[in-house]
């Protein structure tokens, strides 16, 4: 994708002083003049930024401006090391939420509608960033945050909610909740909002249909902002980016070039506002392409496909690469599968073992007829034979946040 000058205008003045400001860039650029970046190719000679850069630097080695310029911090997990600091300058947060808003007004939410949150709140990106964009565009925010099921469905009737935003997993959680309970009536639902984690095809259509609502898909990260910086539109042909905001690249993950437009790789960032911790050249390990020409809704802001997944999602069996968005094809083209799934890879007796367990309603000989063709499916698709096994609607674990799938027990 080619680099827009007022792109490259805004690097240029934040290159002038970033290693000023930043001792983090400072050392990381110190064999370079950032005032030789004149194109689109000088930029792309730039080393890249990856989460072990930032992990090093703990807790505010990322920061770009005093400390009394800071007015928020975000946090990632930490689960897999040293959790990542984000300071957040005034203008990061009025940035984010302006994004935000723009994400609500792409998918035809206005100040009329009532917008339920339930993903975390806290040090996480997700919440505050969902309910910044709410207050920002106008609309009645009910701040709920995840769990209590009970009383979100309560909120959800009593309010009457007409907008739900929440990870896929929960979005289901609820979708069967109601379900169940027989209240999908009761409720104002329009519209829903999903980020956090990639869903396949039969989930989104079951969440659409047990909802009742049309979905869109947010995308962001907590190194970048947080969601909100690209949303799907009524088309759902990819995900629209704020690159007024921030400029991307996709690369081959395993070489760093270029890939062309409509190419398969990673998913790299460069914020272009960020005064907080900006980021240069930010790996983000997702898999995606840029989506070529404009879309049908008219928008001005490029898109990139739905996430195929991440570079570390990916597990290796008898030799095969394969990723979660592989299996949820397997699955859509399953008949009788339901959406949810889960994979466990063993080594046993010198040799891998994959058994995918899979939802369905069939029983008896139906229930073996479908496991045998989900076999099938698989091993044309993805180039393994797994153990397919169907169990019962509900019997795999649901989730308030993220749902896990693949486990890997080898190691």
């Amino acid at each position: 994708m080619e680099m827009k000058p007022e792109q490259l205008a805004s690097l240029q003045a934040q290159f002038a002083t970033l290693k000023d400001r930043s001792p983090f860039y400072a050392r990381k650029f110190a064999d370079i003049d950032l005032g030789d970046v004149r194109s689109q190719a000088d930029f792309e000679q730039l080393p890249f930024s990856e989460k072990d850069d930032l992990r090093h630097v703990y807790p505010l080695g990322l920061a770009a401006v005093p400390a009394r310029d800071i007015v928020r911090i975000h946090s990632s997990s930490g689960t897999t090391g040293t959790p990542v600091i984000i300071p957040y300058t005034q203008q990061d947060v009025d940035d984010w939420a302006d994004m935000f808003a723009r994400c609500y007004r792409m998918a035809g939410i206005t100040p009329d509608d009532r917008i339920q949150i339930t993903p975390g709140y806290g040090l996480w990106t997700a919440g505050i960033g969902f309910q910044l964009g709410a207050e920002r565009l106008g609309a009645m925010t009910i701040p709920m945050g995840p769990g209590n099921t009970e009383k979100q469905l309560r909120m959800m009737e009593d309010l009457q909610s007409t907008v739900l935003c929440a990870t896929s997993s929960y979005a289901l959680l609820l979708a069967e909740e109601m379900k169940k309970r027989g209240i999908r009536d009761h409720m104002a639902l329009t519209k829903g909002v999903i980020g956090s984690e990639r869903w396949g095809h039969k989930m989104r259509q079951r969440i659409a249909d047990e909802l009742g609502v049309e979905l869109y898909d947010i995308y962001g990260l907590t190194e970048i902002y947080g969601p909100g910086i690209g949303i799907s539109c009524d088309e759902h042909a990819g995900i629209h980016m704020w690159d007024d905001y921030v400029y991307f690249e996709v690369i081959d993950p395993k070489t760093g070039a270029i890939v062309p437009d409509g190419e398969q790789g990673e998913l790299v960032i460069t914020t272009l506002r960020k005064q907080g911790a900006p980021l240069i050249r930010y790996r983000t390990h997702d898999l995606t392409r840029i989506i070529p020409g404009q879309c049908a809704c008219g928008s001005k802001y490029p898109r990139i496909d739905t996430l195929l997944g991440r570079t570390d999602d990916m597990v290796k069996v008898k030799g095969v690469n394969m990723f979660p968005a592989q299996i949820e094809e397997v699955i859509r083209f399953t008949d009788g599968a339901s959406s949810e799934y889960q994979v466990m890879i063993d080594h046993m007796l010198g040799k891998d073992i994959l058994t995918i367990f899979f939802e369905t309603s069939a029983t008896g000989e139906d229930k073996e007829h479908i496991e045998q063709e989900l076999a099938t499916i698989f091993k044309g698709k993805i180039g393994v034979t797994p153990v397919a096994k169907g169990v019962a609607i509900g019997e795999l674990p649901r989730s308030e946040k993220k749902t896990q799938r693949i486990f890997d027990n080898r190691y």
